[in-house]
């Protein structure tokens, strides 16, 4: 005996869902959408409009169009292309000792050891303390008068150095707070595509006598391209939207990186003039110009990504 269909019921198999069972999968996910046009598509497109304009934070209803001169004035300033240069130095002393040493990690985690979840929690522990903790912390400990690194140096035989006003040793100490925040996440990403890559290929490399080397060379490092470029990528994102950082490691140095903005990052640069200068049309142009930067390094990635398909 056949069941009658109740109203609100799919009918039979095949049939297209009526009435409100049609719109209810759209209602689901309305929520998301509104939220990311609210405070994800609306703040970019307001960011574009305002870095056409002259916007100044004391006078937010005096605008005026302008056209491309906020931008044609970053070629000419000085201070842009310095905290460009800083952002691409901090951003390679950062990524490449990162993405080496989480690899290094990440072998070592994916070894059978005894209480390796234990080391994965403490691995995973610098990406979960907060930035204004490392950076505090990373900041004694390159002080330059009592600082244990320049004690260590002492010991050693070497000369002190200013950490937070030599042009390179700055940068470099940037780099590490950096380098210690984000190589246990790293790391296990890396483990998780260790885990993917085949036991037999291992086995198999053993049996024709390559050696540990070879066997992480040729079996391990061809496992690992899909999350190689993930990290590459996400590491990039991250050393462009620098901020934090060179921020709080500057003490009263504040937006300007160092007495000679010998640290000042793109991201510091942005703050500086929107929110110190007060010029927020600038900072949209300055927020512009790093959106690009990121699509082209996007672009660059996905084409390294389908040449090594191809």
């Amino acid at each position: 005996m056949t069941r009658a269909l109740l109203p609100g019921r799919a009918g039979p198999a095949g049939r297209a869902p009526r009435g409100a069972a049609r719109w209810a999968p759209y209602g689901l996910v309305a929520p998301f959408f509104l939220l990311f046009g609210a405070f994800g598509v609306f703040p970019l497109l307001y960011t574009g409009w305002a870095s056409l304009h002259r916007v100044e934070l004391t006078a937010l209803d005096e605008r005026g169009w302008v056209g491309l001169r906020n931008y044609t004035r970053l070629l000419d300033d000085p201070f842009f292309w310095n905290a460009l240069g800083n952002t691409l130095t901090i951003g390679v002393l950062s990524t490449v000792p990162q993405l080496l040493l989480a690899l290094g990690v990440a072998h070592l985690l994916d070894a059978r050891l005894r209480g390796r979840a234990f080391f994965r929690v403490v691995a995973l522990a610098p990406y979960a303390t907060s930035v204004a903790a490392a950076t505090l912390v990373f900041a004694l400990l390159f002080g330059r008068d009592h600082g244990p690194v320049n004690w260590a140096l002492g010991a050693a035989g070497l000369a002190p150095v200013d950490w937070q006003n030599g042009p390179w040793a700055s940068k470099a100490a940037v780099s590490a707070i950096v380098v210690w925040r984000w190589t246990g996440y790293n790391a296990l990403i890396y483990l998780a595509a260790m885990q993917t890559v085949p036991r037999e290929l291992y086995e198999a490399a053993a049996l024709d006598g390559a050696s540990p080397w070879r066997r992480f060379l040729h079996v391990t490092l061809p496992g690992l391209r899909p999350a190689l470029l993930f990290t590459v990528v996400v590491s990039s994102i991250g050393a462009t939207q620098l901020f934090g950082e060179p921020l709080l490691f500057g003490a009263g140095a504040a937006a300007t990186g160092g007495a000679d903005r010998q640290f000042q990052t793109l991201g510091l640069y942005l703050y500086e003039q929107g929110w110190v200068n007060l010029h927020l049309g600038r900072a949209a142009a300055i927020a512009w110009v790093m959106l690009l930067a990121l699509l082209v390094v996007f672009g660059a990635a996905r084409l390294v990504a389908a040449r090594r398909a191809g």
